[in-house]
């Protein structure tokens, strides 16, 4: 049984080790993407950042994100990715918690309070590509034709692993959205939907 101990020592040790150096790298990827941090963020693993000039990303207090493989292992691991391209505009309120996720934001995405993001989720405010066969042919033409639209996921609003959220969508105050959806259209407030695409299921003051 020795041999069990020394291991699980010996991990406890490294795992402080990584978590010190992930939490340095993350407020310096925070800080030189100019991204406005609030107090008490706690992350496990290291995100991707990519926060272009003329953009903004803001961040309320008590954020945790989880990030990679070794951190919320229920499959398909990846790093939490925050892209915001120029002129989009990126709020995510206090108390919001989310696992190797992905929001993608070209205009604006907003996460109120207490917002519970699962695993795997991809919140995207952008269709990326003109849906023109014509306009794809050409980068330039495409990027000029791309479709845009607010996304906003408001307050206490729980999002099921492995969704995708699409441009467009405003999930309601409360609403809870299955996992696996794909959610196209906006959800009302204390709602349960799922399903691709995501439809109405019931309401959440039916949930036992």
């Amino acid at each position: 049984m020795l041999h069990v101990y020394i291991y699980r020592f010996c991990k406890k040790v490294l795992r402080t080790v990584y978590l010190i150096y992930t939490r340095l790298m993350v407020w310096f990827k925070f800080k030189f993407n100019n991204v406005k941090v609030g107090r008490g963020m706690k992350s496990f693993g290291i995100p991707l950042v990519d926060v272009w000039v003329g953009s903004s990303f803001s961040i309320g207090d008590n954020f945790m994100m989880n990030n990679g493989k070794y951190f919320n292992t229920i499959g398909r691991q990846q790093s939490c990715c925050f892209v915001v391209q120029r002129g989009g505009a990126l709020t995510i309120g206090n108390n919001v918690g989310m696992s190797d996720s992905a929001i993608v934001c070209y205009k604006s995405v907003t996460l109120g309070d207490n917002v519970t993001i699962g695993g795997n989720v991809v919140i995207y405010d952008t269709d990326f590509h003109s849906l023109k066969k014509e306009h794809r042919q050409d980068m330039a033409t495409d990027i000029q034709h791309t479709k845009c639209a607010p996304v906003v996921i408001e307050k206490d609003a729980f999002i099921g692993a492995h969704t995708t959220i699409l441009k467009g969508v405003t999930i309601g105050e409360g609403a809870i959205v299955g996992a696996g959806s794909v959610v196209t259209k906006s959800i009302p407030k204390n709602e349960i939907w799922g399903g691709n695409p995501a439809k109405f299921i019931k309401n959440t003051s039916e949930v036992n």
